[in-house]
């Protein structure tokens, strides 16, 4: 039971952090959405949707394969950072 406990415990102190490290940048920094799209627009794909999301841009919509996506970028790189699967 104390094993159990313990890891929810830290687990819980871990989530917050996760979500802080996925994009940490200054708003400052962050480039504009429309360019995001723009170059996704530009390797063949379909967006739906874009919000901000644990300081990331988040977009939905279909790959160049016309897969659909899920998937966060850094706001001032526009590197992939992951998704929400």
């Amino acid at each position: 039971m104390r094993k159990i406990l313990i890891l929810t415990i830290a687990s819980l102190v871990a989530l917050p952090a996760l979500a802080e490290e996925r994009c940490n940048v200054d708003k400052a920094k962050w480039r504009p959405v429309e360019e995001l799209k723009a170059e996704l627009g530009a390797k063949g794909w379909t967006i739906s949707n874009v919000k901000e999301e644990d300081g990331c841009y988040e977009v939905y919509g279909k790959d160049e394969n016309g897969k659909k996506v899920e998937i966060f970028f850094d706001p001032a790189t526009f590197e992939a950072k992951g998704s929400d699967d």
